[in-house]
């Protein structure tokens, strides 16, 4: 293997549809209409000599190194900005030019430090290459005049034009000696990321590269995406691991294992070492971005907390005894055959992993299904986006978005619902905050002040600041106005939807009671707002609808699902690019764990159990019988253990002791159970009731592959050997075989041959296509034999569009004397779901403990400053955490993030979930806000039950 070394064109790419032909050095090369002379000429396999100049950031013209010639035209223009013309003649190197690029090299080489042999950068170094593509050897120009590199002048005096390095970001260092201020980091903190944290101080010599307001890079408001690392063309900004081991020497292709936006990245290795984490040009989800989970946050692979040997325990009250995998396996195996044999088969099942490959998942829900023998498998989806399946399932037919995100490239107007891209989804965030900047309009539908709504050159046209659980007669609101106004697209509706259907929501919809004026009394929102935002929608071109967690987890999240398929509907805004319904999943596999089956009621590819032709399809092959009955939900599973029916469950990468709600009566279920399998990384909460720990392998060390939000199928390739001795695959495998299946795949590749045979929308998946595409959007099939990016083109995959009507129903959940405020939660940049990866990186710089936002007007009338700790109470439980006073909220609601374990903000959220999915409620809990001295004793209880649980034998 060998180090992958991406083409930099230089200028980005033009994406006219008009060629112009134009001749380099000789040679005829024809390139699109708007193209950069330095473009077409690496295009024609000629390079000019660049610093100012890469692929990632508008051409700027500051180096002046890629000047060429050109016939018919005076001077030396430079190549990046020049564009093409038809019949253009141009020559790159002449005798005129290379003394002009010789002159450039001198003056930038004599105010830069020449310790090329030491610098970190050294053998990637951009300014290191051009001095040798120039030709430069001598500089005449003394280093003892004054420079930026050298901390005392020729008199030993301080040299007051030099800078410390900045060292305050934990992942990497900024050394303003050995900047050139071409001010590639400055535009691409600008263009690609959109937060507009760096910028150029001074003029002429005294120009330089500075963080927010003369701040470090910690203080400011970087947000570490890495996309100033990666622009810069020498050692000034350098990450740290690179530092410190070395230059890598070969990469590999894989994908992140964070959020649901599913982004590439070249895993750069030295040996067996993990260098760095570098954003794939050629990936289609991210297009060379990054965050900074992606990009930096993978030291938790080899943090010391990794479990790397099984674990068995008779109780859980025992310490953990290490034993062989022969052992752990035999044991786990055992104990699951005893428990169907004295409760009966249905007595045990599953809990797949969003975090695990297709594969992986894939064989979980077969072990349930082949081995267990009944349908009790369940997945993280079912406490985020299962209304999405049932929603999108019911209206249009599929159970996933419309689009893929290069989409959002063509929209006008963005609608985005309970959701927080900058935060949840950054790399998707920072490729809409560029739409937003180059003019689409922005809808934003949240009871928080997101940094959408407001931040650096983008502005929401509309922030509708809705009550939490208020979601449905908000968006039926919106649908009010459009049908009432005339506003809707009837041609699209008449050929794509179902008239009598539509006619019944007609009638539905335009009820007064369904205004945005009765909305008002129930959302809080004024009516004109409201109004305003639907015209906008309607009427303002391409419409495109994101949405997340704060629609689907509440107790009509399934409703509002509906509702905004029917704005999409009426407005016409399916089956082209720019518009669509577009889910943002949270977890890297989350719409592949739902591809591949997880849910109790339906096997691979959204076929319900009942339907005796999918049943036979997996009975023909694996040679048993499936029950037609739906299997145990994971509330159902606790419920059926608290009752004493449900006694065995293998979880998989999910930790539901800490993302489930009710966290009492998750402890209850599990402690109920007499066989409790964790198959993870870390011993996380739910392990604190295990009594088989299975040790798991990180993305970096496995094959597979990961479904995205946009159903975008991408590889994971392995880049070291799992250092628990298997793949989690592997380790599932193991299982199945000990309890007397006979399973004998020997690589992932032949796991997604079964599925391609058995699942109608993978029919022609392989990793062969996958090698050659890169990735490909399901459905990929006969039909579609490279994949799908936009769904819905001619027809819905149901036949005609479905409109539902949505009424409104108030959720359980209310306010009053002893609960008046509402809290809603979320996430936050630097922290992922539970934590338990991310906690183990120095992401906790940025958020070392959950804390709880409260509007200044609720501090106040309860005496709470900034910084406070406060005690959190619901009709459930009870926690403390830290006060963040903030006008973000609005006044009755309260936030908080649910990534710390010493929080375990789910003790206080409440058993009630959606109406079709049992999705909990956890954006809409009743709670009251005190003044505390500390910890909770619950919580004080909680940590030493842990930390007793965590204890592990000593090896004789």
């Amino acid at each position: 293997m060998t180090l992958i070394k991406e083409t930099d064109y230089g200028t980005p790419q033009s994406t006219a549809e008009k060629t112009v032909t134009i001749n380099v050095d000789g040679f005829d090369v024809s390139v699109p209409e708007g193209t950069s002379v330095m473009r077409a000429s690496m295009e024609a396999g000629i390079q000019v000599p660049k610093l100012c100049a890469t692929d990632m950031v508008d051409a700027f013209g500051s180096c002046r190194l890629c000047l060429v010639e050109i016939e018919g035209r005076r001077g030396t223009p430079a190549s990046c900005t020049t564009l093409v013309e038809e019949g253009m003649q141009v020559r790159t190197q002449t005798d005129r030019l290379k003394g002009l690029r010789r002159g450039v090299m001198e003056l930038y080489i004599s105010d830069h430090p020449l310790d090329c042999l030491t610098c970190a950068a050294n053998g990637d170094c951009e300014l290191q290459d051009m001095a040798g593509a120039v030709g430069l050897r001598d500089v005449r120009y003394g280093a003892d005049a004054q420079n930026h590199f050298k901390m005392r002048d020729g008199g030993g005096e301080v040299n007051a034009c030099w800078k410390p390095k900045d060292e305050s970001n934990p992942y990497f260092t900024y050394d303003p000696a050995k900047c050139i201020v071409c001010s590639r980091c400055v535009r691409a903190c600008e263009e690609v990321q959109g937060t507009f944290a760096l910028t150029i101080t001074g003029r002429g010599f005294d120009s330089r590269v500075t963080a927010g307001m003369s701040e470090s890079f910690l203080d400011s408001e970087c947000v570490s995406c890495g996309a100033c690392v990666q622009a810069c063309p020498t050692g000034t900004l350098q990450e740290k691991s690179v530092i410190d081991i070395g230059q890598p020497e070969r990469s590999v292709v894989t994908t992140c294992a964070y959020c649901g936006v599913g982004c590439s990245f070249k895993a750069e290795m030295r040996g067996d070492e993990l260098v760095r984490m570098v954003p794939y040009k050629d990936g289609k989800a991210n297009r060379g971005h990054s965050c900074v989970k992606g990009r930096f946050a993978y030291g938790y692979a080899a943090h010391q907390d990794r479990i790397l040997n099984p674990m068995v325990r008779e109780s859980v009250d025992l310490p953990w005894r290490e034993v062989s995998w022969d052992e752990a396996l035999s044991f786990a195996a055992n104990k699951m055959k005893g428990i169907q044999q004295q409760y009966g088969k249905e007595s045990v099942g599953v809990i797949t992993s969003s975090r695990c490959t297709n594969e992986e998942t894939f064989l979980v829900q077969k072990l349930t299904r082949a081995v267990f023998e009944n349908n009790n498998t369940d997945t993280c989806a079912r406490v985020c986006h299962s209304p999405t399946g049932y929603g999108l399932g019911q209206t249009f037919g599929t159970s996933a978005g419309t689009q893929d995100f290069d989409s959002v490239e063509h929209s006008d107007v963005v609608l985005v619902i309970g959701a927080n891209p900058t935060d949840g989804h950054p790399v998707f965030g920072s490729r809409l905050k560029k739409r937003l900047r180059q003019g689409a309009k922005l809808i934003v539908i949240d009871p928080r002040r997101t940094d959408l709504v407001k931040s650096p050159h983008i502005k929401a046209s509309h922030h509708l600041a809705l009550r939490p659980g208020t979601n449905v007669a908000i968006v039926t609101a919106m649908a009010h106005v459009i049908v009432t106004e005339g506003l809707f697209d009837e041609a699209f509706i008449r050929e794509r939807c179902d008239m009598d259907e539509f006619q019944d929501y007609v009638e539905f919809v335009s009820n007064p009671a369904n205004s945005p004026e009765a909305a008002e009394l129930l959302t809080g929102v004024p009516a004109e707002e409201v109004r305003g935002a639907a015209r906008l929608y309607a009427r303002g071109g391409n419409g495109a609808i994101y949405y997340g967690l704060g629609v689907t987890e509440h107790s009509q999240g399934s409703t509002t699902v509906i509702g905004i398929a029917n704005l999409a509907m009426l407005t016409g805004n399916i089956g082209k690019k720019g518009v669509g319904v577009n889910p943002l999943r949270g977890q890297n596999n989350v719409q592949g764990s739902c591809d591949m089956g997880s849910f109790p009621h339906e096997l691979p590819g959204y076929r319900h159990v009942k339907n005796a032709d999918a049943r036979d399809i997996y009975e023909q092959i694996w040679g048993v019988t499936i029950s037609d009955e739906p299997g145990l939900r994971i509330p159902n599973m606790l419920d059926a253990a608290v009752e004493g029916t449900f006694k065995g469950i293998y979880v998989q990468g999910e930790d539901i002791l800490q993302s489930d709600p009710d966290t009492k009566h998750v402890a209850a279920g599990l402690a109920a159970m007499e066989c409790v399998i964790v198959h993870d990384l870390f011993l996380n909460e739910t392990a604190n009731y295990a009594h088989v720990f299975l040790p798991g392998s990180t993305f970096l060390e496995k094959d597979g592959t990961f479904t995205n939000a946009e159903r975008r199928i991408n590889r994971v390739r392995k880049v070291m050997a799992p250092r628990n001795g298997y793949a989690d695959w592997e380790v599932t495998q193991l299982l199945a075989n000990a309890m007397g299946a006979e399973w004998n795949y020997t690589h992932p590749s032949q796991i997604m041959e079964e599925i391609a045979a058995t699942t109608p929308s993978f029919a022609n998946v392989t990793y062969d296509l996958l090698e050659e595409k890169g990735s490909v959007q399901w459905p990929c099939n006969d039909e579609m034999p490279e994949g799908t990016p936009t769904m819905h083109l001619d027809g819905f995959v149901r036949g005609k569009g479905r409109f539902i009507r949505t009424d409104y129903v108030a959720t359980d959940e209310k306010t009053g004397p002893r609960f008046p405020l509402l809290l809603t939660t979320g996430r936050i940049l630097s922290q992922y779901n539970v934590g338990a990866q991310t906690r183990r990186t120095d992401n906790v710089v940025w958020h070392e403990e959950d804390v709880l936002e409260i509007h200044p007007h609720d501090a106040e009338v309860r005496g709470i400053k900034d910084g406070d700790w406060l005690k959190l109470m619901s009709r459930s439980g009870e926690t403390s955490l830290r006060a963040n006073v903030t006008d973000r909220v609005s006044t009755g609601v309260v936030y908080t993030t649910f990534h710390h374990p010493a929080t375990q903000a789910n003790v206080v959220t409440t058993d009630y979930s959606d109406w079709a999915t049992n999705c909990p409620e956890y954006k809409v809990t009743a709670v009251q806000v005190s003044l505390s001295n500390g910890q909770t004793d619950w919580q004080e209880e909680y940590q030493e039950h842990a930390a007793r649980s965590r204890r592990i034998e000593a090896a004789e």
